[in-house]
């Protein structure tokens, strides 16, 4: 059973640097790897050219980027990845015998990388119960047959909350299992906003979303409430990018 791993970007080239690069460790390896640049910018070719992985420059828009990358892929199942992940060499021998099982797709445990600690295992444990009741995020490597997807209707073009249509659908059409293997995140983004005021803040459009906000709106606002964040703490770019 071959595997496409999609990877949606937008200045993400450290990052990705590390993930393509981690992905070397793989067993067994993906059948291919497909880079959707939403920045379309020469140096992420050129690094995805260095691990030999396809580019494909890309719209700013977090559904429309996977949903590009979905209908390039030629492998049997779909498996789509952040760029600040790290990935376990056995992932995809996870991935093979959990759709052996005749389940049509499913996703890691949720984790962060790097220091371990009494807050980080928390927010990681939290977010492992509310994904088994509710809908889990990107970050936890949400993966389907090609099959399930299409059937499925695919990704929405929406910049935020791609996934909740899309794994609803995918529930209905059969078993869609969380892994017992973990699929660890940066902890950056947690540390740059404080913990308990990201997830407060990030629960709060999930919430808003539910009610029917669209989620362009939601993705407008967080992008200039995070714009001002960084302006006044003087980080140079800002990203719509949800976690627990």
């Amino acid at each position: 059973m071959s595997v496409s791993i999609i990877i949606p970007v937008w200045q993400d080239n450290p990052a990705l640097a590390g993930l393509l690069e981690n992905l070397q460790q793989l067993d067994p390896a993906a059948a291919e790897v497909i880079v959707v640049d939403a920045n379309g910018d020469a140096e992420c070719q050129a690094l995805c050219q260095q691990y030999q992985v396809r580019w494909i420059p890309s719209s700013a828009c977090r559904g429309l980027q996977l949903d590009t990358g979905a209908l390039a892929a030629a492998g049997d199942v779909l498996w789509f990845v952040h760029a600040d992940s790290l990935i376990h060499p056995a992932a995809i021998a996870e991935i093979s015998e959990c759709m052996a099982s005749e389940a049509i797709g499913g996703y890691f445990r949720f984790g962060f990388s790097g220091v371990n600690n009494w807050r980080l295992r928390t927010f990681a444990l939290l977010t492992n119960w509310r994904t088994r009741m509710g809908v889990p995020y990107g970050d936890q490597g949400i993966f389907m047959s090609a099959a399930a997807y299409r059937q499925a209707g695919g990704f929405p073009h929406q910049p935020l909350f791609e996934e909740v249509r899309l794994v609803k659908r995918l529930r209905r059409l059969g078993r869609f299992q969380m892994l017992q293997q973990t699929l660890a995140t940066s902890p950056r983004r947690w540390r740059r906003d404080g913990w308990w005021r990201r997830t407060l803040i990030n629960r709060g459009l999930a919430l808003a979303y539910v009610l029917g906000v669209p989620a362009g709106r939601l993705h407008n606002w967080y992008i200039r409430h995070h714009r001002f964040k960084d302006e006044r703490d003087g980080h140079s770019a800002v990203k719509a990018s949800l976690g627990p």
